[in-house]
C-alpha cells in the first residue's frame, strides 16, 4: 500500500488547485487591481445615482464620451512606460480640430478617411520631432513637449486669429457623434479598435523592449535594444493617437481653439490612476485605459452630485500626488516597523560571524592576564 500524501502538498492539497487560478488572475491584473475596483465602485455608485445609467443608450454615450481620453491615455501609456513625458497632446488635439476646418475650407469635397489619415499622419510627424528632440539632442521630454504643446498653440491662434472659421461637414463627425448598425456609436468602435491595437503593441516584442527601456535604457542599451528608435516610436504613436482623438473631439463639440484644452493632464491622471510608473518601468495598458474610464466615471458622479465642474483640475491634482505617493511608498519598512521583535522567520542562512574575543591586540585580557 503506498502511504498517503501529506495534506497541503501540490498533489494531495485541494487547495493547490483552487488557489493556482486566483495567483494566476491577481499576477495578470498587476498593478492595475487598484484601478478595477475603483472602476467597479465608480460604476456602482453611478447606478445607485442614476437607475436609468446602464440603459443601452445612456450607457453607450457614456463611454462614447470617454473614448478620446481612452484613446489619448493608450498613448500616453507608450511614452510615459519608457519612461518619458509626452505634455504635447492637448495641443495636437486642437491643431487637428483646427486644420481639419481649414482643410474643409479649401477643398470641401474632401473625403473623411482622407482628412483623417492626414491628421493622424500630421499627429505622428509632430511626435516624431518631439521624440528626436528628446532622444538625439537629450533635451528632457518634459521641456520638449511643453515646447511643442506652446508652439502648436501659439500656431493655431496666430493661423485663425483665436477664432477659428470653418465647418466640419456632417460626414466628418460622423465618427464622433455617428452610430453604426442604427446603435452602436463610431466613438465607441475607434475605442475598442484603438485598444486592441495599443494591447497587441504591449504584448509584441516592441512592447517588451519598451517596457525594459524605462526600467533601465542603459541596460535595455547593452542587452541590444535600441533605445532612441523605440522611445521615439513610442512618441509617433502617441501622437498618432491624438490626432485620432481629435477626430472624436471634433465630431463632438465642433471647431473650437480650446478642443484639447487639458486633455494632456487628463491623459497623464488617468495613466497614473491605472498604476503605471511614473519614470517608467512597469505599467499595463489595460490598466491605463482603465484609469480614463474611472477618471470619466468620477466626472459623470460629479456632475451628477451637482458638483461644479470647475472642480475637476483640482480632483486631478489630488488623484495625481495621491496616486504617485501611495506608488512611491515603502510599504516593506512599514511592515517592518509593524513586526514584533523575534517573530520573523527563523534564520536558515549560514551563522554570521563569530564576534571577537574582548582581549588585547596582545592575546591578554585588559585586566593583563592571559585569556583562559
Amino acid at each position: 500500500m503506498s502511504a498517503p500524501t501529506k495534506s497541503g502538498s501540490a498533489t494531495g492539497s485541494p487547495n493547490a488547485s483552487t488557489a493556482a487560478p486566483g495567483k494566476r488572475l491577481v499576477r495578470a491584473l498587476g498593478t492595475g487591481i487598484p484601478v478595477y475596483v475603483l472602476l467597479a465602485l465608480l460604476l456602482l455608485a453611478l447606478l445607485i445615482t442614476d437607475p436609468g445609467f446602464y440603459e443601452p443608450d445612456s450607457f453607450l454615450s457614456f463611454v462614447k464620451r470617454a473614448a478620446p481620453l481612452v484613446i489619448l491615455a493608450a498613448g500616453q501609456y507608450l511614452v510615459i512606460v519608457s519612461g518619458e513625458f509626452d505634455l504635447s497632446v492637448g495641443a495636437i488635439v486642437t491643431a487637428g480640430v483646427v486644420v481639419a476646418a481649414e482643410l474643409y475650407g479649401s477643398f470641401p469635397n474632401a473625403h473623411w478617411l482622407v482628412v483623417t489619415a492626414v491628421l493622424i499622419v500630421a499627429g505622428g510627424l509632430a511626435g516624431l520631432v518631439s521624440g528626436l528632440i528628446t532622444t538625439v539632442l537629450r533635451v528632457p521630454s518634459f521641456i520638449t513637449t511643453l515646447g511643442m504643446m506652446l508652439i502648436l498653440e501659439g500656431a493655431v491662434f496666430f493661423w485663425t486669429g483665436g477664432s477659428p472659421q470653418g465647418v466640419l461637414p456632417t460626414a466628418f463627425r460622423q465618427l464622433g457623434r455617428g452610430t453604426a448598425f442604427g446603435w452602436l456609436p463610431w466613438a465607441v468602435v475607434a475605442c475598442l479598435v484603438a485598444g486592441t491595437v495599443a494591447v497587441l503593441v504591449t504584448r509584441s516584442d516592441f512592447g517588451r523592449t519598451l517596457v525594459a527601456t524605462g526600467d533601465s535604457d542603459r541596460a535595455a542599451a547593452l542587452s541590444g535594444v535600441r533605445v532612441v528608435r523605440v522611445r521615439t516610436v513610442a512618441f509617433i504613436l502617441s501622437g498618432a493617437a491624438a490626432a485620432l482623438a481629435a477626430v472624436l473631439v471634433g465630431g463632438f463639440s465642433g471647431v473650437s481653439a480650446q478642443a484639447g484644452r487639458g486633455y494632456e493632464f487628463e491623459a497623464i491622471t488617468a495613466v497614473v490612476l491605472g498604476g503605471v510608473v511614473l519614470g517608467g518601468g512597469r505599467g499595463s495598458v489595460v490598466a491605463a485605459m482603465a484609469g480614463a474610464f474611472s477618471l470619466q466615471a468620477l466626472f459623470t458622479l460629479l456632475n451628477l452630485q451637482g458638483v461644479s465642474g470647475a472642480l475637476e483640475s483640482t480632483v486631478q491634482g489630488v488623484i495625481v500626488i495621491a496616486a504617485v505617493g501611495l506608488g512611491a511608498a515603502d510599504w516593506s519598512r512599514l511592515r517592518r516597523r509593524r513586526t514584533p521583535p523575534g517573530t520573523g522567520p527563523p534564520r536558515t542562512g549560514p551563522p554570521g560571524p563569530v564576534p571577537p574575543d574582548r582581549t588585547h591586540p596582545t592575546g591578554t585580557h585588559p585586566s593583563g592576564g592571559t585569556p583562559s
